[in-house]
């Protein structure tokens, strides 16, 4: 009698310390594309996730209502493909212990998945996904209380900075190219939005598409040279890309390349290799020792991954910011529990210190007709990058001082 009693003493105790151990732990999903033409974008998102974690975990945790909890990780690679987004979010909406989401790469997969976050009121932060419609959808909508926030440039950003650039260049005939993705369509309607708004200064002469896997853009380009195209603007992602260049330089259409911030990706730089000098894109974090803001988290991520170049620095900068954001939310909600995180997300209190900028009350309570109150970005947190030798460097050094001092709001 006295030995059964003993057991299940032990028994007792041995449970309540699982339970307790796992009342010590916050649980984060990250999803992305960690294979295939986007993985650049989602490894190093990831990985810009988890050096925030390491940094956040070995400090001791984050401070829960006076407890310090460390976070643990839950990852799913989406490999870039719709329908296994929307399997992904599917999975991590029914584990009833998640605490939030960052991530996602491909616009298509938000449209596709988020809805089951939005079903479980799960807080999600997406990023480095910049299609329009990943957010737009919800103003459309008409929904009233919305956990999804973005931590990237969006399109409507990065269009007009494209449509600006290329008139700051000069030009009067451009051709658009874009992939046939959600992302490339949302990209192509913003451009011709933005050169509408911007009072029609450019005259699009040729609008052509190519699919996911294309390696010959000879056709498309051909069309925009004969039409009389003195630049392409582009929307896409990673390899066909570098097909677009390549091609370009094929042709001897030298014509400059201005497009979305993925052509800052490895798989665009080092597959076009000098055919993708001079390739122009917005970018929100620069690669660059030089910059001091920059330096500790350039160093910190090429220590802790054992490289001398980060694939897609915008992707893992956005990647470790979001994840200090969502550690100082917990925080202040001073709960896991989503609807809490959400909140405290719309009315952050501390400003927090990141790879990109001091960030302070980034978003506010959502609003439908606003889809900018869950964007983080704006305008002025954005520069004109472009590819230099293998390199992203800023397109027009005097914004330096933008990436030195940014303090958001």
């Amino acid at each position: 009698m006295k030995a059964s009693r003993f057991i299940l003493t032990v028994l007792l105790s041995t449970s309540l310390s699982s339970v307790a151990m796992a009342a010590d732990v916050v649980k984060i999903a990250i999803t992305g594309p960690f294979s295939g033409g986007s993985a650049p974008m989602g490894l190093s998102m990831r990985d810009g996730a988890k050096l925030a974690i390491s940094q956040i975990n070995q400090n001791g945790g984050i401070n829960v209502g006076g407890t310090k909890m460390k976070i643990e990780l839950i990852e799913r690679d989406d490999e870039g493909k719709n329908d296994r987004g929307a399997l992904v979010a599917q999975e991590i909406s029914a584990m009833g212990d998640i605490s939030a989401v960052i991530g996602t790469v491909n616009t298509g997969i938000a449209v596709m998945g988020d809805k089951y976050y939005v079903e479980k009121g799960i807080v999600k932060i997406i990023t480095p996904a910049a299609g329009s419609a990943s957010m737009t959808q919800w103003s459309k909508a008409g929904t009233k209380d919305l956990p999804i926030f973005r931590f990237a440039a969006h399109d409507g950003i990065q269009a007009q900075m494209v449509v600006e650039q290329a008139t700051r260049l000069g030009l009067k005939k451009v051709a658009i190219l874009h992939d046939a993705t959600n992302y490339g369509v949302s990209g192509r309607d913003d451009l011709i939005e933005q050169i509408k708004k911007q009072g029609g200064k450019l005259k699009v002469v040729a609008i052509e598409k190519f699919a996911i896997g294309d390696k010959d853009m000879t056709g498309q380009l051909i069309k925009a040279k004969v039409s009389g195209a003195q630049a392409i603007l582009i929307w896409g992602i990673g390899p066909e890309l570098a097909a677009v260049a390549s091609g370009k330089e094929k042709l001897g259409f030298k014509v400059p390349m201005i497009g979305g911030w993925t052509l800052s990706m490895s798989n665009f730089i080092d597959t076009a290799g000098t055919a993708g000098n001079g390739a122009l894109m917005p970018q929100t974090f620069i690669e660059d020792e030089s910059i001091q803001r920059a330096r500790p988290f350039i160093q910190a991520y090429h220590k802790a991954y054992g490289v001398a170049k980060i694939p897609s620095p915008v992707s893992a900068a956005q990647g470790y910011d979001a994840t200090m954001l969502l550690a100082e939310a917990i925080h202040e909600a001073g709960s896991t529990k989503p609807a809490q995180i959400k909140a405290s997300l719309e009315n952050l209190k501390a400003t927090v210190k990141g790879a990109i900028a001091d960030w302070k009350k980034p978003w506010s309570k959502w609003d439908p007709s606003n889809v900018e109150t869950h964007e983080a970005f704006r305008r002025t947190n954005t520069v004109m990058g472009k590819v230099k030798n293998g390199r992203v460097v800023l397109a027009n050094p005097s914004e330096k001082v933008l990436l030195e001092g940014k303090k958001t709001k």
